[in-house]
């Protein structure tokens, strides 16, 4: 019966393991694109506080933090950390 287990959790650790670097490997990409965005962004919304609209500036700097790498990208990370977590409990339980 166990053996029966392993075989079906193999393709599913499988299916996450390949998962889990797919995304490693798009976080660390476009961390790399978005935070050279998010820095032209946030100089754009300095420049539009200081010469246009304090309101319109404020909503550029919201917009840069949140691409930038301790935004939306971190919370990325964190998740992905939750699915190699759910991984490795699964191959905790069946290979012991």
């Amino acid at each position: 019966m166990k053996c029966l287990l392993m075989i079906v959790t193999a393709p599913a650790i499988l299916v996450l393991t390949i998962f889990v670097w797919l995304c490693t490997g798009l976080i660390y990409i476009s961390g790399l694109v978005l935070g050279l965005l998010s820095t032209i962004i946030a100089l754009l919304g300095v420049a539009v506080i200081i010469t246009y609209s304090p309101q319109n500036g404020v909503i550029l700097l919201g917009i840069a933090f949140l691409i930038s790498p301790m935004g939306l990208p971190l919370a990325a990370i964190w998740l992905l950390g939750k699915v190699q977590n759910l991984k490795f409990a699964i191959q905790d339980w069946m290979y012991g």
